[in-house]
C-alpha cells in the first residue's frame, strides 16, 4: 500500500482518531506504516498523518525491541518530571523545537494481532510515544511550544510543504 504525508496544514492533521477494530486491512497499514517510517525518515508515524483517521501508530527508533505497533492505545501513566528534547515531525518538515514532555510514559496497547500489551517506557521510546498518541488527539508538536517559537517552526515548515509539493508535480 502506497502511502503519502499530510502535513500540519491540512484539516486531518486536527482530527481527532477513532478506535478500530482490528483485520486484515489494519494490518496491512500498519505493515505499510512501518515500511513508509524508512521512506520517510521517520522514526514514529500516526494513521492520520497518511490519511486514515484511526487511533494508531508505529514507531521504530532502531534500537532492538522498539519496533512496535501500538493499536488503540492508553497512556494510563506518565512521570512527573519532564526534559526537553528537539522534536520534529514527518508532518512539519524540516522544522525543529526543544518541547518538554515527561520522561517516562506507561502505555496500554494492542498489538498487530489484537493482543493487549502495557509497556513502560523512557527516553527516546517514551518521547516517540507521546509524540505519536498527541497525533491521535488532532495535536502536533508546535502546540507545545511558546507562541514566537511556534510561529517561527510552523513558517519553516510551510515553506518546506511548498518546496516538496511543488517538488511531486
Amino acid at each position: 500500500m502506497k502511502l503519502e504525508l499530510h502535513y500540519l496544514n491540512e484539516e486531518l492533521m486536527r482530527e481527532k482518531s477513532k478506535p478500530v477494530q482490528i483485520d486484515d486491512s489494519i494490518q496491512e497499514l500498519a505493515s505499510s506504516m512501518l515500511s513508509a517510517l524508512s521512506d520517510f525518515g521517520g522514526i514514529g508515524l500516526a494513521a492520520i498523518q497518511v490519511g486514515f483517521p484511526y487511533r494508531m501508530f508505529v514507531v521504530d527508533t532502531h534500537q532492538k525491541g522498539e519496533r512496535l505497533v501500538f493499536i488503540n492505545p492508553e497512556i494510563i501513566s506518565s512521570s512527573e518530571d519532564r526534559v526537553a528534547y528537539n522534536e520534529g515531525c514527518l508532518s512539519v518538515p524540516g522544522s525543529y523545537a526543544d518541547v518538554y514532555r515527561p520522561s517516562q510514559v506507561t502505555i496500554l496497547s494492542q498489538d498487530i494481532s489484537g493482543k493487549r500489551f502495557q509497556l513502560n517506557a523512557t527516553g527516546l521510546l517514551a518521547r516517540v510515544i507521546q509524540h505519536e498518541y498527541d497525533h491521535l488527539n488532532g495535536v502536533l508538536f508546535t502546540d507545545r511550544l511558546e507562541e514566537a517559537e511556534e510561529n517561527r517552526v510552523k513558517n519553516e515548515a510551510l515553506a518546506n510543504i511548498k518546496k516538496i509539493k511543488k517538488g511531486k508535480k
